[in-house]
C-alpha cells in the first residue's frame, strides 16, 4: 500500500510523501517574473536519458478547472521556454506533464497558474492564460511511446505570502471519503486548528486534517496570563446544518477557574459596530467547511497550570460534537491581551469592542442645554412644536462665519409639518397633539416623543439631537382605520435668507434653483436629501427608510445601492419639489397616492443636520500647511510645511488601510519628526481592507458582515486565495497589494476605532488622512475621541473624489459626507473637480467648506490660485507640479496673516468690492492693513475698480497704499492708486495687500 503523510518543518516549510516522493512547499522570493509566469510553480529534476521526461506532480490545488490554465515548462539552466511540452492529464489532485529536456539531465520548472493582468493598473483584472499548442507533431509522437521519470522536488510560490502550504492543499477525493465513512451517521465532523494556520478552504478539506485519518478530538495549545487568546473549530458539514453554535464550559486546574464568561465565538455573538448586541445565525451547507473562531480572555490572575474543558459544537435539532480543551497557561503575563503581537489573531476580540462608545462631548462642541422646549448647542437652537417636529430652528453665526453672534438666523418660516391627505374629497387629517416628552436629556444627547392622532391615523414621533446639531427622527404612522390618501408629505419652510443655496438630489452645489423637482431612483443614484442654506444657517436633511443602510460609496454604489424607503418611495411614486411658495422656499417631500388597511404602519424617518457645525479657525488654516507625501523629513521641513500626510504604499505604511506590520518604522519617522516640530498623520479608513491583514481569513469566516459580495475577480492573489464572492478593489502593483471591498457598516469598525486608539498611543501619529469614507458618524465620533485622547491633537483632513458620476451615484461629495463635517479640520476637495469652469458659488458651497465651519484646499492639476484664496485654499505640497503653494504661503507671513479676520465676497460686511459682479474679492483684515485677494469668473479680461469702504477696512484712504507684491506664477509686482483701473485676466486675479 502507497505511504502518505504531510510534516511541517520551521512552520511554513513542510513536505508530502506521495508514491514515496518527498515534495517540498517552499518559497523563492521574486526568483521569476510572477506577472508572466503566474505566482507557483513545480520544480523537477531530470537524471534520465531521451528527449522525453514526464513529471508525475501530486500537487493538491484548490482551483477549480486547473486544466483550463496553461502549463509553462522553463529549461532552468538556459531560462528558455520549452515548446515541446504534453499533458498526459491535469486535474485538481494530480497532473502528469511531459515536455523535452532540452538541456538533458538538470532542473525545469513547470509552471502551473500563469496569468497576466489587464484593465487598469489599479484595478487589474487578472486572466489566467489558456492551455496552448507548441510542440511539434514528431515530438509529440515520441512522447506518446517513450519517457523518462523526472522526480518532483519542490512546489514552490514566488514568496511564502503566496504560498497554498499547508492550509490551501487540498485532500483528494479519496482520502476526504474515507475519513468522512468512518463518522457514518455524523452530522458533521469537527476539525480543531490553531489560530497560526487559518481557516482558508470553505469548500475541501486540507490535507493537514486527513492525514491521522480521523479528527482530533482534543485541542491543546499554550497561551500566557492575561492574553486575548483565540482558536477555530473548522465544522465540515456532512449535511444541512442550521443554527450552528459554540458551547463552552469553565476551564478548571487543581482548583483554579477559568470561567466560561471569559469566552465566545465571534461568528454567532457579539457587539456591533452601533453598541448593540449581535448575534449571528450560523448556517452550513452541506460538504462545506465554516471556521468558528473561539476566545478565551485568560485573566490576568489565572494561575499557571494545565486548564481542561470543553467547547461543544452544536446545530439546530442535532447531537452536540464535543472537543476536548487543554490549554497550558505559562507563568509569563501578556500586556494589553498581546495585541502588539496581531499575527496571533490577539486583536480579533477587537471586533466587539465599546472603545469611545459614549456620546460625550467633543470639542469644540458644548453640552446641550435644555430650556423647556428649546434645545441649545453650539452656535444654534431648535424649538420643538407640540409634535415634537421643529417648530423653529436657528442659528447664530455672523455672516463671515468668525463668530457667534447674540442674534438669531431663523431657519424656518414656520413649523417643520406633515400633511396627510385623503383620497375622496382630498381633506386634509388634522391631527390632535398629545403633548411632548423628554425622555433623555445628557450633556450630548437629549430625546422625546410625541404622539398626535386623529380617528383614522396615529403619528409616533421619537426623535434625538447630538451635540454636533444632528437630529434622527422616526416618525410612526398607524392607521387606525382602513383609509385612502392621495399623499403624505413632510413640508420643510425654509426663509429666504437661510436657502441662498442647495446642494444634492443631483443639484451640482451652487445657487439654489427657483423651481426644482425630484424623483426617487434609488437603482442608479445615491440621492436621498439635500443640503440648503446660506453661509451662517442652513440644513441638511435625509430621508429614510426604517431599515436603513449605508451604501457603498466611492465607485462601487451600484453593487450595493440605497434601499427604497417603502413610505417616502412609495415604488417610486414620491420626490421632492423646492419652490417658492408665499414667503418660504418650500421643500415638498411627498410619497404620493397609497391606500393603509387598519393596523397598518409606516415609518417616515428623516435626519437633519444643523449647519454651519462651529465658526471658522482660519489661523489652523494659515498655521498648517500639508506636506502630502512621504519624504526626507528634512526636506519636508524646509519647504515650510507643519503637518505629512503619509499615504498607503510607503516604506512606513506599505498595506492599505493596515498600518500594523511596520508599524516599528512608523515610530521611528514621527519620533523624528516630533523632534523637528513636525505633526505626521497616516492614511487609514474602512473602504476596503488590504489582503496582508492578519485576520483576512478569519474575517471571511463572518460571510458578509465584514466583506461585501461580489463577483471576485481582481489580482491573481485574490482569485487563489479567496476564490470568489468578493469585490477587488484598490491594487498596488509595485507591492502587490490587493485590497478587498468592506460591506458597509460592521465590527470592523469596532476593530477600526480600537487600532486607532493604539496607533495614537502606541505610535504617536497626529491624526488621519481620509480618502473618502466609507463609514457613518457614529465611526466617526468615536475615532476623533481615540484620536485627541490624553491631548493628542487628532488632525483630521477628508478627500474627496468628485462623487458625481455614474459608479457613485451622481452624489456631491460635500452632501454625502456632511454628517462627518463636525470633526474634520480641513477639506481637500479633490479630484475631478473643475476649478476652471465652475462657478463661484460652487467653489463655496461644495469645495471651500466655510458654509460648514471649514477650510479646504485644492487638488485636481493644482487647483485655480487665484480663485482659491477668495476662500483662503491653496493647493497642497508637493501635489501638483502646476501650482506650488509656497509663493502664496510666503505673502501669507510677510502680510502676517495669522490673527487676521477673513471677509469673504459672500459677506454682505466685505468692505471690499469691485465695479463687474463677476469679479469678487474677499478681505484678511488687519488693524492698519488689509490683504485683498482678488478672483474672476469673468467670460474675459476685464478692467475693475476697486469699491472700498474705508471706515470698515479701518484705513485712512488718504494715507493708504495698494501693492500688488510679485509672487512668483502668481502675479507681477505693482502700485496701484484707490481710482486705478485693474486689468483682471480671465480666470484669474491678484492678491493686493493695502495699508
Amino acid at each position: 500500500m502507497r505511504r502518505l503523510f504531510l510534516f511541517c518543518i520551521l512552520q511554513c516549510l513542510g513536505a508530502v510523501m506521495l508514491h514515496a516522493q518527498e515534495i517540498n512547499y517552499t518559497s523563492c522570493k521574486n526568483c521569476w517574473n510572477a506577472d508572466s509566469l503566474g505566482n507557483h510553480r513545480v520544480v523537477v529534476e531530470f537524471k534520465g536519458e531521451g528527449a522525453v521526461a514526464e513529471a508525475s506532480i501530486p500537487w493538491r490545488r484548490r482551483d477549480e478547472h486547473s486544466e483550463e490554465k496553461r502549463i509553462i515548462v522553463q529549461d532552468a539552466k538556459s531560462g528558455q521556454k520549452v515548446l515541446n511540452v504534453k499533458i498526459e492529464s491535469i486535474n485538481r489532485e494530480k497532473g502528469i506533464i511531459r515536455f523535452e529536456p532540452t538541456s538533458g539531465k538538470g532542473t525545469y520548472y513547470i509552471y502551473y497558474m500563469p496569468s497576466k493582468n489587464e484593465g487598469r493598473n489599479n484595478y487589474p483584472k487578472g486572466v489566467y492564460l489558456k492551455p496552448e499548442q507548441t510542440a511539434s507533431a514528431e515530438w509529440t509522437a515520441k512522447a506518446s511511446s517513450t519517457k523518462s521519470t523526472a522526480v518532483v522536488k519542490a512546489i514552490e510560490s514566488i514568496d511564502e505570502f503566496n504560498s497554498f502550504y499547508p492550509m490551501e492543499v487540498i485532500a483528494t477525493k479519496k482520502e476526504t471519503n474515507s475519513l468522512v465513512s468512518k463518522y457514518a451517521g455524523k452530522p458533521f465532523i469537527v476539525f480543531p486548528e490553531r489560530r497560526q494556520y487559518s481557516i482558508r478552504m470553505p469548500n475541501d478539506l486540507p490535507y493537514r486534517w486527513v492525514k491521522a485519518g480521523k479528527a482530533a478530538t482534543t485541542f491543546i495549545d499554550t497561551t500566557d496570563k492575561g492574553e486575548n487568546f483565540t482558536y477555530q473549530l473548522g465544522v465540515y458539514a456532512l449535511q444541512n446544518l442550521q443554527d450552528v453554535k459554540v458551547v463552552f464550559s469553565d476551564l478548571k486546574s487543581n482548583g483554579a477557574t477559568i470561567a466560561a464568561a471569559n469566552m465566545y465565538c465571534i461568528n454567532t455573538n457579539g457587539t456591533s459596530y452601533d453598541n448593540k448586541p449581535l448575534v449571528e445565525t450560523v448556517n452550513v451547507g452541506s460538504g462545506t467547511v465554516q471556521p468558528m473562531w473561539c476566545g478565551i480572555d485568560i485573566p490576568k490572575d489565572a494561575a499557571a497550570g494545565t486548564y481542561s474543558g470543553t467547547a461543544k459544537v452544536i446545530a439546530a435539532g442535532l447531537a452536540p460534537m464535543t472537543v476536548n480543551i487543554k490549554l497550558v497557561v505559562t507563568n509569563k503575563t501578556t500586556e494589553h491581551g498581546g495585541i502588539d503581537k496581531p499575527w496571533m489573531m490577539t486583536r480579533l476580540k477587537w471586533l466587539n469592542s465599546t472603545l469611545a462608545q459614549e456620546n460625550a462631548v467633543i470639542a469644540p462642541y458644548t453640552a446641550l442645554q435644555v430650556n423647556d422646549k428649546t434645545i441649545s448647542l453650539l452656535g444654534r437652537k431648535i424649538e420643538l412644536d407640540e409634535n415634537g417636529l421643529p417648530k423653529q430652528i436657528q442659528t447664530f453665526f455672523t455672516p463671515e462665519m468668525t463668530s457667534i453672534a447674540s442674534t438669531a438666523n431663523n431657519i424656518l418660516t414656520e413649523p417643520i409639518h406633515f400633511h396627510i391627505t385623503e383620497k375622496n374629497g382630498g381633506q386634509e387629517i388634522k391631527l390632535k397633539n398629545n403633548g411632548l416628552q423628554f425622555t433623555q436629556q445628557q450633556s450630548g444627547t437629549v430625546s422625546w416623543k410625541a404622539n398626535s392622532s386623529s380617528s383614522d391615523v396615529q403619528m409616533d414621533v421619537t426623535a434625538s439631537i447630538e451635540f454636533d446639531g444632528f437630529l434622527y427622527y422616526s416618525v410612526k404612522l398607524t392607521a387606525l382605520n382602513d383609509v385612502a390618501l392621495s399623499d403624505i408629505a413632510m413640508h420643510i419652510p425654509f426663509r429666504k435668507s437661510a436657502s441662498t443655496y442647495m446642494m444634492g438630489l443631483g443639484q451640482k452645489g451652487g445657487n439654489r434653483p427657483d423651481d426644482f423637482s425630484w424623483k426617487w431612483d434609488v437603482a442608479h443614484k445615491n440621492q436621498d436629501g439635500a443640503w440648503i442654506g446660506s453661509v451662517n444657517a442652513g440644513l441638511q436633511y435625509s430621508l429614510r427608510d426604517e431599515k436603513y443602510v449605508r451604501p457603498l460609496n466611492t465607485n462601487f454604489y451600484l453593487q450595493k445601492p440605497l434601499l427604497l424607503p417603502t413610505s417616502w418611495g412609495n415604488d417610486n411614486k414620491g420626490g421632492i419639489n423646492v419652490a417658492q411658495k408665499g414667503d418660504a422656499i418650500l421643500a415638498n417631500n411627498y410619497s404620493g397616492e397609497r391606500s393603509m388597511k387598519k393596523g397598518d404602519v409606516l415609518y417616515y424617518n428623516f435626519t437633519l443636520l444643523i449647519t454651519p457645525f462651529h465658526t471658522i479657525n482660519t489661523d489652523f488654516q494659515w498655521e498648517n500647511r500639508f506636506y502630502h507625501k512621504y519624504n526626507d523629513l528634512n526636506t519636508i521641513k524646509n519647504a515650510g510645511a507643519s503637518i505629512i500626510n503619509i499615504h498607503h504604499a510607503t516604506p512606513i505604511n506599505p498595506w492599505i488601510n493596515y498600518p500594523f506590520i511596520e508599524w516599528k518604522a512608523m515610530k521611528n519617522y514621527i519620533d523624528t519628526a516630533h523632534q523637528l516640530g513636525l505633526k505626521v498623520k497616516i492614511y487609514n479608513t474602512v473602504r476596503e481592507l488590504s489582503n496582508h491583514a492578519y485576520e483576512t481569513f478569519a474575517l471571511r469566516s463572518l460571510g458578509h458582515e465584514v466583506y461585501s459580495p461580489g463577483k471576485g475577480g481582481g489580482f491573481s492573489w485574490l482569485q487563489e486565495h479567496i476564490d470568489s464572492d468578493y469585490i477587488a478593489a484598490w491594487f498596488v502593483p509595485e507591492i502587490k497589494d490587493a485590497a478587498i471591498i468592506n460591506s458597509g457598516m460592521n465590527r470592523w469598525h469596532n476593530y477600526y476605532v480600537e487600532g486607532m486608539n493604539w496607533l495614537t498611543q502606541n505610535v504617536g501619529i497626529d491624526g488621519i488622512y481620509l480618502d473618502d469614507v466609507a463609514f457613518d458618524r457614529i465611526t466617526m465620533k468615536r475615532i476623533k475621541r481615540v484620536l485627541t485622547k490624553d491631548g493628542h491633537p487628532g488632525i483630521i483632513d477628508l478627500h474627496s473624489a468628485n462623487q458625481y458620476n455614474k459608479s457613485d451615484g451622481f452624489n456631491n461629495s460635500a452632501n454625502l459626507y456632511m454628517e462627518h463635517f463636525p470633526y474634520l479640520n480641513r477639506l481637500w476637495f479633490g479630484e475631478y473637480f473643475d476649478y476652471e469652469k465652475n462657478p463661484a458659488d460652487f467653489f463655496l458651497t461644495e469645495v471651500s467648506g466655510i458654509p460648514f465651519g471649514l477650510m479646504g484646499e485644492m487638488l485636481q492639476d493644482g487647483g485655480n490660485a487665484w480663485r482659491g484664496m477668495i476662500y483662503g485654499m491653496t493647493s497642497r505640497m508637493p501635489w501638483t507640479d502646476n501650482s506650488d503653494p509656497r509663493y502664496i504661503w510666503k505673502v501669507w507671513d510677510d502680510f502676517g496673516i495669522k490673527g487676521s479676520e477673513m471677509i469673504g465676497c459672500w459677506s454682505p460686511n466685505c468692505p471690499v468690492r469691485t465695479t463687474n459682479d463677476k469679479v469678487l474679492a474677499t478681505v484678511y483684515k488687519k488693524n492698519g492693513s488689509a490683504l485683498v485677494s482678488i478672483a474672476s469668473w469673468a467670460d474675459a479680461t476685464t478692467d475693475v475698480q476697486l469699491k472700498i469702504d474705508w471706515k470698515a477696512l479701518g484705513i485712512d484712504a488718504a494715507k493708504a497704499t495698494i501693492t500688488a507684491p510679485e509672487i512668483k506664477n502668481f502675479q507681477a509686482g505693482k502700485s496701484f492708486n484707490a481710482q486705478d483701473n485693474i486689468a483682471v485676466e480671465k480666470g484669474k486675479g491678484l492678491l493686493l495687500i493695502i495699508k
